[in-house]
C-alpha cells in the first residue's frame, strides 16, 4: 500500500475527513484524468480559482496531488501510486461518479484542446510576404536535434572557414570543431559569430591548410572524423594540392567533404569573388580526389534552388565525399 502523508503520522480518520468534501473528490478525479492547470480545474468545477487552489493545497499537503509550475501556470496531477490506497481508490470512484453526472469529466478533452487555440490562431494568420521564406535563424537548434543521429561526430575541421557561416552547421553536430583560415579579417568575423552563438567547443586557427603546425595540431586531436571545404576549391591555384592537404587532416577512414560549383560559364564571379576556376565537372572532382590519394569518391548535385540568393546562388553546386585510407604520419 502506498503511504499518503496523513496515514503515516496521524489517524486514518483524518484522510476520511479530507476526502469528505465533494469539491475535493471531483478535483481529485479530474486530476487523475489529466494534468490540469488551476484555471482549467476551476472552469471544469465551476468554482473560483482561489477556492480550487485552497482545496488543491490540502490534497497536495496530504500527498495526493503533485504540483508542477510552468511559468504562470500551476499544474496538478494525481500523485503516482496513491490510487492503490483503498481509501483514495474509493474517493476516486466517488469523484468520477460525481464528475460523470455533471459532465465535467467528459469536458477534460475539450479544455485541454483549448490550450491549442492561441497557437492555431497564430499559425492561421495570412502570410503576406512574397517569394520563398529564407532559412530559419534557429537552424543551429534544428541541427542540434540531428546530432545524435550522426556518428562519429568527435571532431570536424572547417577548412577555409571564412566568416564562420559553415561553423553554424558543424558546431551543433560535432563535439569539437576547428576552423582554419589564412585571412585575419575573416577569422575575426568568425570569432564574433562563435562568441555570439556560445560555441565554446570551436577553435579558430590562422594559417594555411598544409601548415605543419596546424597538421600537427589536428593529429594531436586524433585526426578529424570529417574535413569540410565549402566553396574553397575554386579559389585554389592547385586544387589537387588542397585536396591532399584536406586528406592529411582526416583520420584514417575519415571523410573529406568538398562543396563547390558545377562547371559554369559565368565570368562575373572572377571579378565578384576572385574565383580562379569556373567550377568543376564531376569527373574532374573525382579525378582530383584520386590524385590526392583519397578513395571511394562520389559526387552529388545540389540544385541552385537550394543555394541561396548570393552572387553564386544561380549556380548548381555539388558535393564531393571521399575517404582518407592512408594512415596519417606526423610531419
Amino acid at each position: 500500500m502506498v503511504e499518503v502523508a496523513h496515514s503515516g503520522t496521524s489517524r486514518r480518520w483524518e484522510l476520511y475527513r479530507l476526502l469528505s468534501e465533494p469539491v475535493r473528490l471531483r478535483l481529485l478525479a479530474l486530476a487523475s484524468a489529466e494534468q490540469l492547470a488551476i484555471g482549467e480545474l476551476a472552469e471544469l468545477l465551476d468554482e473560483s480559482q482561489p477556492n480550487v487552489s485552497r482545496h488543491a493545497k490540502a490534497l497536495r499537503e496530504a500527498g495526493l496531488l503533485a504540483m508542477r509550475r510552468h511559468g504562470r501556470w500551476t499544474l496538478m496531477r494525481l500523485t503516482d501510486g496513491v490510487a492503490t490506497d483503498p481509501v483514495v481508490g474509493d474517493a476516486l470512484d466517488a469523484g468520477r461518479a460525481l464528475c460523470d453526472a455533471e459532465g465535467s469529466l467528459a469536458r477534460v478533452t475539450e479544455v485541454v484542446a483549448a490550450r491549442d487555440a492561441a497557437a492555431r490562431e497564430f499559425f492561421s494568420r495570412p502570410y503576406d510576404a512574397d517569394g520563398v521564406p529564407g532559412l530559419p535563424q534557429e537552424l543551429p537548434a534544428y541541427l542540434s536535434a540531428l546530432a545524435p543521429l550522426i556518428s562519429p561526430h568527435r571532431l570536424a575541421v572547417d577548412a577555409g572557414t571564412g566568416d564562420g557561416s559553415f561553423v553554424d552547421v558543424l558546431a551543433p553536430i560535432f563535439d569539437r570543431v576547428v576552423g582554419i583560415d589564412r585571412s585575419d579579417p575573416q577569422l575575426e568575423r568568425a570569432r564574433r559569430r562563435v562568441i555570439a552563438r556560445g560555441y565554446d567547443h570551436v577553435e579558430l586557427v590562422a594559417g594555411e591548410l598544409d601548415d605543419p603546425a596546424i597538421v600537427e595540431r589536428i593529429h594531436a586531436l586524433g585526426g578529424a572524423d570529417a574535413v569540410f571545404a565549402s566553396r574553397v576549391l575554386h579559389h585554389a591555384p592547385k586544387p589537387a594540392s588542397v585536396l591532399r592537404a584536406l586528406g592529411a587532416l582526416a583520420r584514417p577512414g575519415g571523410a573529406v567533404v568538398v562543396i563547390d560549383y558545377e562547371a559554369h560559364v559565368d565570368e562575373r564571379l572572377r571579378e565578384q569573388q576572385a574565383d580562379l576556376w569556373l567550377g568543376f565537372d564531376a569527373a574532374e572532382l573525382t579525378d582530383l580526389a584520386e590524385r590526392a590519394g583519397l578513395s571511394s569518391a562520389r559526387v552529388t548535385t545540389i540544385p541552385s534552388a537550394r543555394c541561396g540568393d548570393g552572387p553564386d546562388g544561380h549556380l548548381d553546386w555539388q558535393v564531393l565525399v571521399a575517404r582518407n585510407d592512408v594512415p596519417n604520419e606526423h610531419p
